[in-house]
């Protein structure tokens, strides 16, 4: 590489080859110096303009109905068909209609609110065809019954209607019974139950009975005699599963301390209970307290590999009977063993 040499002969100074800067000409043949990042001074440089870019604007979500507008609108619809009678009541006067719009949520707030009630094992309970639920009665008034039809319309993933089996004394009472049938209950008789469950209803049955709804605070939880097994012989007649139901929270909503028996006579009920609020507290008294429930459906006990001639045969049917009852008795207690508190759970 050649170096200039200055006036003096000496060499004007080397850059390090690294640090050398080679300035272009300029098309005009001057020689300009350029500040990074400046603009060359005397000369406007245009720069291709960049392309803006413009945000369509989003569609606004359609605003979902509240809460208060669709039930508005529910209840509309309802009163519109029962005003055109457009709706179905079968041979045993269940209405669905008004079991779902009426009936369930009046007794929703008890269910999810008052008795907080948490179930367990409904996967035994099938999505489709015929079962017979079987559970303990207690309570003195039968809102177990009514609590767990709520859990298998609710909790189930098929919203099953359960076919409740109650006594006569139910259909008896004025209003009470309308209301019973509406919802979906019979009489708890074998031609009933084998006539639902051969269609595919999901029927319920409280084999205790009175005898279970009546008992003493003092005898909670321990079942009473289920009865001379009907239920067991409607099960294998129709050959559906048996599903054993345990019920833990029932017994402590009014806990009887006695009962008046001539106040029972003259009004022609099974017992008329004395509770520490009731008829103390006069109609205060008829609130329940505030227990803690849990439902458990248990593994369904088949009957369909016996055949329909097992129900004619009393040590079969009291064997099963039996099975059911021990098995509804050993849940109460495993539930009962794990609950802190009678109201907390």
């Amino acid at each position: 590489m050649t170096v200039p040499e200055g006036r003096n002969g000496s060499a004007v100074g080397v850059r390090a080859a690294e640090g050398a800067r080679v300035i272009p000409l300029r098309p005009d043949g001057e020689n300009r110096r350029w500040r990074l990042g400046a603009e060359p001074r005397g000369r406007a440089v245009r720069r291709p303009a960049r392309p803006i870019a413009v945000a369509e604007p989003e569609p606004a979500p359609e605003a979902e109905p509240a809460a208060w507008e669709q039930a508005l609108e529910e209840a509309l619809a309802f009163l519109r068909r029962r005003v055109e009678g457009d709706y179905t009541v079968d041979e045993f006067g269940f209405d669905r209609d008004l079991n779902e719009h009426v009936i369930l949520p009046v007794l929703r707030p008890l269910y999810r609110h008052w008795f907080r009630v948490e179930t367990i094992g409904m996967h035994h309970v099938p999505d489709t065809g015929g079962a017979l639920v079987v559970a303990n009665h207690a309570g003195t008034l039968p809102l177990d019954a009514m609590m767990t039809a709520v859990a298998l319309h609710d909790e189930h993933p098929a919203q099953r209607n359960l076919r409740m089996l109650g006594a006569d004394l139910v259909f008896r009472t004025p209003l009470i019974g309308s209301i019973a049938r509406k919802q979906g209950s019979t009489l708890a008789c074998n031609p009933d139950a084998e006539r639902l469950l051969r269609t595919g209803e999901l029927a319920g049955v409280w084999p205790e009975g009175f005898k279970g709804i009546g008992k003493s605070f003092a005898d909670r939880y321990k079942l009473q005699r289920f009865g001379r097994g009907g239920f067991v012989s409607a099960a294998l007649r129709t050959r559906v599963p048996i599903i054993p139901c345990s019920i833990v929270g029932s017994e402590e909503i009014y806990p009887k301390i006695g009962e008046l028996t001539p106040v029972a006579r003259l009004l022609g009920l099974p017992y008329f209970p004395i509770t520490p609020t009731f008829p103390l507290l006069g109609p205060l008294g008829a609130v329940p307290l505030p227990s803690k429930w849990y439902i458990e459906f248990g593994e369904p006990i088949r009957t369909d590999e016996l055949g329909p001639a097992a129900a004619e045969d009393p040590m079969l049917v009291f064997n099963l009977t039996d099975q059911v009852r021990e098995t509804i008795q050993h849940t109460l207690y495993r539930l009962l063993a794990q609950r802190r508190s009678a109201f907390l759970g």
